[in-house]
C-alpha cells in the first residue's frame, strides 16, 4: 500500500491577483499561495486523497507563509525545503476581460528554482501512487535535474506520472527549450493535462483534435485532459483496462 494518493514536486510561490480598488484609486493586491503543483494537490485534499509537496521556498515572511497554508491544506510537507539565501518566488497575475490570465514573475532567481536531487526525499517517490510534474520546475539546470531524476525514480517504483506543461513564456530563457522539456514531459507521462494554447504551441495545429492525434501519435498518455478556457474541457482515454488496473494498484 502507498501512503500518498499523489505527489508532486515544483513551484510553490505567492500570487498576487487584483482584488478591487483601493479609496485612492489604485488596484488592490491580494497575496495568495499559488504555484500550479501544489494547487493540484490542495484540490486533491478537498476531495479527502492524501497528498505531499515536494519543493523550496525562501527563508521570508512570503515562505513561511505558504509553509502555513500548505499545512493547514492539510499537505504533506516533510520535504518543503527552506533556503536560508534565496527569496520565495512572487507572481503578479492580471485577469484579462475574456478570463485568461496575463503573469510578471520575480524569479532571479527564485528559491523553487534551487531545488537539488539531494534534497529529494526519496522515499516520497516510493511511497505515491501518482508523481506530478510540470515545466516550471525545469526552466533552469539544477531543479532540472531534481526533476528528471525524480521521474525516473518514480517511474521504478511504480507509480503513474502525471504532466501539466503549465506554459509560462516568461520564464524560459527560449522558447525552444520550453517545447523540449514540454516533449520530454509527454514522453514521460500516463497522464497529461494541457490547455488549447499549449497544444496548438507545440503541434502546430490550431485544431484541438488534430493536436491531439498528433501527440498521441509520438507519445503514450493513457489520459489527456485538454482545457479550452471558456469553453471547457475534453478529455481522452485509451488503454482502458490498463489505466484502470493501475489505479487499483497493480503493477505494469
Amino acid at each position: 500500500m502507498k501512503k500518498f494518493d499523489v505527489a508532486a514536486l515544483g513551484e510553490l510561490l505567492v500570487d498576487f491577483t487584483e482584488n478591487g480598488i483601493s479609496t485612492q484609486g489604485n488596484p488592490v493586491l491580494e497575496v495568495n499561495p499559488g504555484g500550479a503543483p501544489c494547487n493540484v494537490l490542495s484540490m486533491l485534499q478537498n476531495l479527502g486523497k492524501s497528498t505531499a509537496f515536494i519543493g523550496k521556498v525562501g527563508d521570508d515572511v512570503f515562505g513561511r507563509m505558504l509553509a502555513d497554508a500548505v499545512k493547514t491544506q492539510g499537505i504533506n510537507t516533510d520535504n518543503l525545503v527552506v533556503d536560508p539565501e534565496v527569496h520565495t518566488t512572487l507572481a503578479f497575475v492580471h485577469t484579462k476581460k475574456d478570463g485568461d490570465r496575463e503573469f510578471s514573475f520575480y524569479r532571479n532567481p527564485g528559491a523553487d528554482m534551487m531545488l537539488r536531487w539531494e534534497e529529494v526525499q526519496q522515499e516520497k517517490l516510493a511511497q505515491t501512487r501518482i508523481f506530478h510534474f510540470g515545466t516550471l520546475s525545469m526552466t533552469h539546470e539544477q531543479v532540472k535535474d531534481a526533476t528528471q531524476r525524480a521521474v525516473q525514480h518514480a517511474q521504478k517504483e511504480g507509480a503513474l506520472i502525471s504532466f501539466d506543461p503549465n506554459l509560462r513564456p516568461p520564464l524560459w530563457n527560449s522558447l525552444e527549450d520550453a517545447a523540449r522539456q514540454m516533449w520530454y514531459g509527454i514522453g514521460q507521462c500516463d497522464i497529461l493535462k494541457i490547455s488549447d494554447d499549449e497544444i496548438a504551441f507545440l503541434t502546430g495545429k490550431k485544431d484541438i483534435d488534430q493536436g491531439i492525434a498528433e501527440i498521441l501519435r509520438k507519445n503514450r498518455p493513457i489520459l489527456i485532459c485538454a482545457t479550452m478556457g471558456k469553453h471547457g474541457a475534453r478529455h481522452i482515454i485509451r488503454e482502458k483496462a490498463y489505466f484502470a488496473s493501475r489505479f487499483c494498484g497493480t503493477t505494469r
